[in-house]
């Protein structure tokens, strides 16, 4: 079983709880439940704009080395909320923390917080709840943001003849990842470690995503947070099953945007890295070919493949040559041994 697997089996209710009636203005519950980014919440009022929540858990020893310096650990902890909602096109307007703490560390905190609060700042947001508790060293963040339901950017709303976009490039996080695993950890100053510790959520390009996914010139995204194959494959999955069909996708192994650190690796370490690898935050989409103008001048946008109907998700090479892609995407509830 693994975490989807999970959340499906034993926290997916059909139909959801009972209803009751509501004043006007309230929460009117979910217009979109589990599996995606955020959830949509509804409101009893007119007013375009509903809720988008999402929480992400972060343990150290898992999501995080424990030596992390804690500025930027409190800097990722927002930022990996703030892509989520990111990727649902949606606006950040506020957050919640809830923290264990194995103790009161007065510096760590300090660091912690000033991270925390310096991302926070450059979107406006404001804390406004949580809970601390001691135990093992435990972030779960819960933010808050606003988008019209009509043009939130679903992960089950692709469709067949989409083109695949991605911004920005890919792998360099993982790269850090692999050097220190290898005990070659990269300097404080390199740039692979800076997309590892400090990533930028894509906040801007969201909400300009959403205005094009209005006017139908964009169907789904997601945020690459476990490898660019496997959070392509909860697109492939989702939105085969709201049609009703089998949703397969092809990428260009030349299209794929690597980051500069990799340039002098071979190229099917890169395509591992890229693919496989995690944590690059950036914005995964499906577009109809109509389109392309449009995102292409928003810029820092890679066209790099196709959705059909061929068999699940497959890498083309220059050649023409076709191979399917293993589903190695990052599972919480594997051995390590499973994993590798």
């Amino acid at each position: 079983m693994d975490e989807f697997d999970l959340i499906r089996q034993f926290f997916v209710r059909e139909g959801g709880p009972p209803r009751v009636p509501l004043k006007p203005g309230s929460l009117a519950g979910a217009l979109l439940g589990p599996g995606d980014d955020c959830a949509l919440l509804g409101a009893t009022t007119t007013a375009a704009a509903r809720f988008a929540v999402t929480t992400d858990l972060l343990v150290e020893g898992v999501h995080f080395f424990s030596d992390v310096d804690p500025q930027t650990l409190g800097h990722k902890a927002l930022a990996v909320n703030l892509s989520d909602l990111a990727a649902m096109g949606a606006r950040p307007v506020a957050y919640l923390l809830a923290l264990a703490l194995p103790r009161a560390d007065i510096d760590w905190l300090e660091g912690f917080a000033r991270g925390l609060h310096a991302l926070a700042d450059v979107y406006g947001i404001e804390l406004v709840g949580g809970d601390t508790t001691r135990g093992p060293l435990t972030i779960a963040i819960t933010a808050l943001g606003e988008v019209d339901p009509a043009a939130a950017l679903r992960r089950d709303r692709a469709r067949l003849g989409d083109d695949i976009w991605v911004s920005g490039c890919l792998g360099a996080a993982a790269f850090a990842v692999r050097e220190r695993v290898r005990g070659h950890p990269l300097a404080a100053s390199h740039p692979a470690r800076a997309r590892l510790e400090q990533p930028v959520p894509r906040v801007e390009l969201g909400l300009e995503l959403a205005k094009l996914s209005a006017q139908g010139l964009v169907h789904a995204a997601i945020d690459l947070s476990d490898g660019l194959a496997g959070d392509l494959s909860h697109i492939l999955a989702r939105s085969g099953a709201a049609l009703g069909t089998s949703v397969g996708a092809v990428l260009w192994a030349d299209a794929l945007p690597n980051h500069e650190c990799l340039n002098g690796l071979i190229a099917e370490d890169q395509h591992d890295l890229m693919l496989f690898g995690g944590d690059d935050y950036e914005l995964l989409l499906t577009a109809p070919t109509t389109g392309r103008r449009a995102l292409e001048r928003l810029g820092d946008l890679r066209r790099i493949g196709t959705l059909d109907t061929g068999p699940a998700l497959r890498l083309r090479d220059g050649s023409g040559d076709e191979r399917v892609l293993p589903n190695r995407a990052y599972q919480h509830f594997r051995s390590e041994a499973d994993r590798l």
